[in-house]
C-alpha cells in the first residue's frame, strides 16, 4: 500500500483521511561542516517519518519541508533560512490546510533552531482545537555536525558523507558557548561550522542512535494516539 502523500491521487487520500495521521518531516537547508550535506536535518526527519510509516498503516508521509529557521548558520555558503516568524506562520497555515483533510497531524523536526517557532505554531493550532503533535529528536553529545550527526548520516546516506574532510570543531560544552552562539551565530564560535568532533564517527553508532530515536518517536506517537485508559 502506498503511504506517501505525493504518490497518491486526491480521491485515494480522501478514502483514508479520517483514519490516517499526516506526518510532515521538517528539516533545514544549512551548513553541516565540510563533510556533511546541507540536507542533513531534512534527511534525518524524513528517515524517522519513513520508519514510522513502515511500522504503522495509519500514517501518511507528506513531502518534507526543507527550509527552517537557521539564521545562526548565516555566513556559511548555501545556508537558506526563512527565520522564526516565517516558519511559525508557514506551519500554522500548512497545518490549517492539512486539517481540511486530516483529523491528526504529526510534525517531525530534526533542526534545533526550529523548536521555538514550531512550539508556538503548535500552541496556536491546538488553541483552535486541532489535534497536532510535535516530535523533535534529540541526543546527548556533539550539538552540530559532530560525532552523532555524522554517524547518523553514515547510517542513512553514506554516499553523501565525506569523512576525508571531517575535522574537529569547537568541542566546548554547549552551555559554555551558548552566549556566543546567540549573539554571533555559529560563525562566531567555529570557522568549520562544526560543534564537536566527527572524525571518529561510524555507521554502527549511527544505526544504534537511529534505533533509539525511532523508538522515542514510536513511544511519542503511541502515547498521543493510544492514551492509557483511566
Amino acid at each position: 500500500m502506498m503511504t506517501r502523500l505525493a504518490e497518491l491521487t486526491s480521491p485515494e487520500i480522501g478514502l483514508r483521511a479520517t483514519t490516517s495521521v499526516l506526518a510532515i518531516p521538517i528539516g533545514s537547508t544549512e551548513q553541516h561542516g565540510p563533510h556533511l550535506p546541507m540536507s542533513t536535518d531534512t534527511d534525518i526527519a524524513s528517515a524517522l517519518c519513513e520508519r514510522l510509516r513502515a511500522a504503522r498503516d495509519d500514517v501518511l508521509v507528506a513531502p518534507a519541508l526543507p527550509y527552517g529557521s537557521a539564521g545562526e548558520h548565516a555566513g556559511f555558503p548555501g545556508t537558506l533560512s526563512i527565520g522564526q516568524t516565517a516558519l511559525e506562520l508557514l506551519i500554522v497555515e500548512l497545518g490549517r490546510s492539512a486539517f481540511d483533510t486530516f483529523d491528526r497531524v504529526l510534525l517531525v523536526s530534526a533542526h534545533g533552531g526550529n523548536n521555538e517557532p514550531l512550539t508556538r505554531a503548535v500552541r496556536l493550532l491546538r488553541s483552535e482545537s486541532r489535534d497536532v503533535q510535535l516530535f523533535c529528536p534529540h541526543w546527548a553529545g556533539d550539538p552540530h555536525a559532530g560525532h552523532q550527526e555524522t554517524s547518523l548520516m553514515l547510517a542513512l546516506k553514506p554516499e553523501r558523507v565525506h569523512m576525508d574532510r571531517a575535522v574537529p570543531g569547537d568541542r566546548r560544552p554547549l552551555p559554555e558557548i551558548m552566549p556566543l552562539l546567540r549573539s554571533g551565530g555559529v560563525h562566531a564560535v567555529t570557522e568549520t561550522g562544526i560543534l564537536g568532533d566527527p572524525t571518529a564517527a561510524e555507521s554502527e553508532s549511527g544505526h544504534r542512535l537511529l534505533e533509539t530515536l525511532t523508538a522515542a518517536l514510536f513511544d511519542n506517537v503511541s502515547t498521543w494516539l493510544e492514551p492509557a485508559l483511566p
